[in-house]
């Protein structure tokens, strides 16, 4: 576990530089969370380092794979100086627990509902989990484990998650498109669903 974590803490050094800030959660029953804090710019990511150490299991199987099986960090990116975003801790954690505490497998096109805002003042209480090799290119391992990949989040309003189980994640992401929106605005309204 401690091997594949210092893996993907360097491959997130490699793609974003050194973080300057991180924070750890734990849950009960569950493994350590870290959230690192890297800021380029007028942007700041937040990783979280802790979700790939053990494999995303199936949870329709009898028995959970030690070994095999998808495995995941989270990556969020906003603007930063406009809101309280350094408050998105918790809840990446909460997010990157899911699959232990949950059973659920995290993947590109699935929505994540913390029910609460994302920071103070945040019109979004979920995201949806985008394509990943973009940012950081996924993390191969030695056989047999899967290769990390290093999922973006979207920070989605309530409409706009409503809109998304009805239509698709694909049909959003072509919404945000078409109205040109910034989705790293952290004080972003709804995109017009109409």
């Amino acid at each position: 576990m401690g091997e594949v974590l210092a893996l993907v803490e360097a491959r997130l050094r490699t793609a974003l530089g050194e973080p300057d800030a991180r924070a750890a959660v734990t849950f009960l029953g569950t493994d350590r969370i870290e959230v690192l804090r890297f800021v380029d710019g007028d942007v700041v990511r937040y990783a979280t380092l802790g979700m790939s150490a053990q494999p995303m299991a199936d949870p329709t199987a009898a028995l959970a794979d030690p070994v095999k099986g998808p495995r995941a960090e989270l990556v969020l990116s906003v603007r930063g100086g406009l809101a309280d975003t350094d408050k998105v801790l918790r809840p990446l954690a909460v997010l990157a627990s899911a699959p232990q505490v949950e059973g659920v497998v995290v993947a590109a096109g699935a929505s994540l509902d913390v029910g609460e805002p994302l920071w103070p003042g945040a019109s979004f209480t979920s995201v949806l989990v985008a394509e990943p090799g973009g940012l950081v290119e996924d993390l191969e391992l030695d056989d047999p484990m899967d290769p990390v990949q290093f999922l973006p989040l979207l920070p989605m309003t309530p409409n706009e998650a409503a809109w998304k189980r009805v239509h698709g994640a694909k049909a959003l992401e072509e919404r945000w498109l078409a109205r040109g929106t910034d989705l790293r605005d952290p004080l972003r309204g709804s995109v017009p669903l109409d």
